[in-house]
């Protein structure tokens, strides 16, 4: 085992794990938002490049609906990459490893370095299954 490759795969599980905990963190707020009928922004709070300040999501119609949705499948993709971020750290299944660095992908950048480095690193899992 070469250290290279131990390192690549110990940083796409920490990768996995940050982008996970933020996404999860981050779906749970736009979820609790749409339920609990909470202001996104405080009350008089412009969004950058003359964007209007949306006050509740449910009064949008549609969009409450949409962020609730959208709250969900993000931090479902967040408690998948943290699982996957935790294999890939302690070398455990490579399908699972994989799967979590996907599920980093939303993050843009990161969870694009994440499966380079989990794929980069398949070697450091051991061998599969035999299918003979």
């Amino acid at each position: 085992m070469s250290e290279g490759r131990g390192g690549l795969l110990s940083a796409g599980g920490i990768i996995s794990i940050v982008v996970g905990a933020t996404e999860l963190i981050a779906g749970g707020m736009m979820l609790a938002s749409s339920l609990l009928d909470m202001p996104i922004f405080p009350p008089g709070c412009g969004l950058p490049g003359g964007f209007p300040s949306f006050q509740h999501v449910t009064s949008l119609g549609m969009l409450g609906e949409s962020m609730s949705i959208a709250g969900i499948v993000l931090a479902v993709l967040g408690l998948l990459a943290i699982v996957g971020g935790v294999s890939a750290v302690r070398r455990g299944s490579y399908g699972l490893s994989l799967l979590g660095a996907i599920c980093a992908l939303p993050s843009g950048a990161l969870g694009v370095l994440a499966i380079i480095f989990v794929a980069l690193a398949r070697g450091e899992f051991g061998p599969g299954p035999d299918y003979d």
